[in-house]
């Protein structure tokens, strides 16, 4: 069956080449029989990669160790949920899988265009199979998945990092997010190979992009969610290459999804559009270059490997081209209004693009320092979380604000009346609740611009969802229940958009919190204890079990008192895997809406009995659990947003 993977591999490189050139073809010699036959080759191509996905999984599951692959990554204990997730785990597997992935997407994209955007199509088709040729000839000439091995007895096993729910599904989340991109990017190919500059492209692939960013978004969410409670170190996010490379690409696309409204609604920034998502599309494959060519150290990438620098000369080929086509088509990119007032939506969005292509560069420019600096001058020079956290606070706040201004400012130009009316109840609310949290504010100045701001914004988006289901309740005779429910049918785009700044807000909330965490340290025999806020914990000592033949967990045992009173027995423990060297730290967490408790079991004397002291490092967390919690809210607006708008009947 293995040979019938790597045959289907082989056939799809062909099919892929093939729908390349032939819509190509077909447009010049006005032959639809050719796009035709290009739009099933995708079909085609969607079939094979599933066969060999699904061969894959299957050398998986029946633990065929004779393909190297699954000898790598996998072994006789494995359990059958990550024994799954190892098909993407390593990196060939995850080539095969955003194959699969773009030759779904590609099939969609046909089936929702058979009888529209015909002129379009040709061009979409072969932007689409050429990036399917991409990964299709690494997996034929540098990372096969089905390479063969000498079988040996047991496979080396999933590195047991990952090994948590949170990698299971953090890269295919992660990979929808980048793979989704790819659409939106050939139609603006298309659409400059065509001519047909106006907003059709942009209309067509609108649900496209907003599904990519959120995958996106959620990917990165999903893998803070896991560092977090994997990695052991207190905190989310560290400003880790990888996480930057998949950071980055996401803020391009949110100023793209800001900046096509303006295009829709005045015809301005067509350039700027293009240039947008050509830059979010690179990025992506930026961030491939970066997780697969090992040029930095990251607990995320793959490690050393010369696939990377195909994706660098696939994204170089990139720029250049798409930069040649944007620049040629410049006469006709020009917009059809001009801006009329610095306060009014229009600049308030390319204020708000502006910061995000800020935040994108700075995090780029940090990210790659360490290589720029060995390069030029043979030292790595290290850039660390303070460089990004003083860049991207300022700008993050700034962000913070326009997401309360831009919905609600008006177009071509604000009136004092439309100022009055929209901002200013919510600034004299923050206003004062800003003066009511200067005690917390007192060291933490941006924490408590943070809150303050939040304020604001979540005051602006109440009072226009009140304002608006008041004026619909008033017209129309309904409660205000209803009236605020139909509006939400009614202008799907419009609502969910204010339900997803809702969540980015519960989400600073979070963030911001992480300027009040407090950490402690400290080695406890057994009856021991230590305080840390207002909490005590009472150290019982520590436990051994096997619950695998090939991990060993040794657990310790914590009372955990509040006020007085024991809240809760915690269990932080350390696990002992045949296949790895290190020790994983499995952290006890106390999650709560004001704080989380979280605790990490350090160290202990080897070989140790039940009565042995341990350390710990303990840190008190306050607002993580809003961090999640808007994740979810922004999912919920974003599923609102892409659901079509319904129509009142008459």
């Amino acid at each position: 069956m293995n040979e019938i993977g790597e045959l289907c591999i082989l056939l799809s490189l062909g099919i892929s080449i093939y729908s390349f050139i032939v819509p190509i073809l077909g447009v010049k010699k006005k032959k639809g029989e050719l796009i035709a036959s290009a739009e099933n080759s995708i079909f085609t191509i969607l079939g094979l990669i599933s066969i060999s996905s699904f061969i894959l999984i299957y050398a998986f599951l029946i633990r065929d160790f004779s393909v190297e692959y699954v000898s790598s990554y996998s072994n006789r204990d494995l359990s059958t949920f990550y024994t799954i997730s190892a098909f993407w785990a390593g990196q060939k597997g995850s080539l095969l899988f955003w194959t699969w992935l773009l030759s779904i997407f590609g099939a969609v994209v046909v089936i929702q265009n058979r009888k529209k955007n015909r002129e379009l199509m040709p061009y979409v088709l072969s932007t689409i199979s050429l990036t399917l040729c991409l990964f299709l000839a690494l997996m034929v000439f540098v990372a096969r998945p089905f390479g063969l091995i000498y079988p040996p007895e047991d496979g080396h096993g999933l590195n047991p990092m990952l090994q948590n729910p949170g990698m299971v599904f953090h890269p295919p989340t992660l990979y929808i997010g980048y793979v989704g991109f790819t659409i939106p990017f050939a139609f603006a190919m298309a659409s400059l190979l065509t001519g047909q500059l106006g907003d059709v492209w942009i209309k067509t692939t609108r649900r496209w992009t907003i599904f990519s960013w959120f995958f996106l978004g959620m990917g990165n969410l999903l893998g803070a969610w896991w560092a977090y409670r994997v990695l052991g170190w207190g905190g989310y996010w560290a400003w880790d290459p990888v996480e930057n490379a998949s950071f980055m690409p996401w803020l391009t696309g949110t100023a793209y999804l800001h900046s096509v409204m303006i295009q829709e609604r005045r015809g301005m920034l067509k350039v700027w559009n293009m240039v947008l998502i050509v830059m979010t599309f690179c990025l992506t494959i930026f961030g491939t270059f970066l997780t697969r060519s090992g040029i930095v150290q990251s607990v995320h990438s793959f490690g050393e490997s010369t696939v990377g620098y195909y994706f660098l000369a696939f994204l170089i080929v990139t720029i250049i081209f798409s930069s040649y086509l944007i620049i040629s088509k410049l006469s006709l990119l020009k917009s059809n209004n001009e801006l009329d007032s610095i306060v009014s939506r229009e600049s308030s969005f390319l204020f708000n693009n502006l910061i995000l292509v800020g935040a994108a560069f700075a995090t780029f420019w940090g990210t790659m320092f360490p290589v720029i600096s060995e390069t030029i001058r043979g030292e790595k020079i290290t850039v660390g979380p303070p460089f990004f956290n003083q860049v991207n606070i300022p700008i993050g706040l700034a962000l913070l604000l326009l997401a309360g201004i831009c919905p609600l400012i008006s177009w071509k130009r604000a009136s004092i009346n439309n100022l009055k009316r929209n901002f200013l109840t919510p600034f004299l609310v923050s206003i004062i609740c800003g003066i009511a949290l200067i005690p917390i504010g007192i060291g933490h100045i941006f924490a408590w611009f943070s809150f303050t701001i939040s304020i604001f914004v979540l005051t602006t988006i109440l009072m226009e969802f009140h304002r608006s289901a008041k004026t619909r309740r008033e017209t129309t005779g309904e409660g205000f229940v209803k009236a605020l429910i139909t509006l939400f049918r009614k202008n799907k785009r419009r609502y969910g958009g204010y339900i997803i700044h809702i969540g980015v807000v519960l989400m600073y909330i979070g963030i911001t919190g992480t300027s009040y965490n407090i950490e402690k340290e400290a080695t406890l025999k057994n009856g021991e204890s230590m305080s840390i806020g207002n909490y005590k914990l009472i150290y019982r000592g520590l436990n051994y079990k096997e619950p695998v033949p090939t991990k060993a967990e040794v657990i310790a045992t914590m009372d955990v008192e509040k006020n007085g009173k024991i809240i809760v027995t915690a269990l932080p423990k350390k696990d002992f895997y045949k296949t790895s060297e290190e020790p994983i730290s499995r952290v006890y967490n106390l999650s709560g809406l004001k704080e989380d408790l979280y605790i990490i079991l350090a160290g202990f004397p080897i070989p140790f009995q039940k009565d042995s002291p341990a350390t710990f490092k303990i840190h008190v967390n306050p607002l993580v659990k809003w961090l999640w919690i808007g994740g979810i809210v922004l999912g919920i607006g974003t599923f609102i947003a892409m659901l079509p708008d319904w129509k009142e009947k008459k």
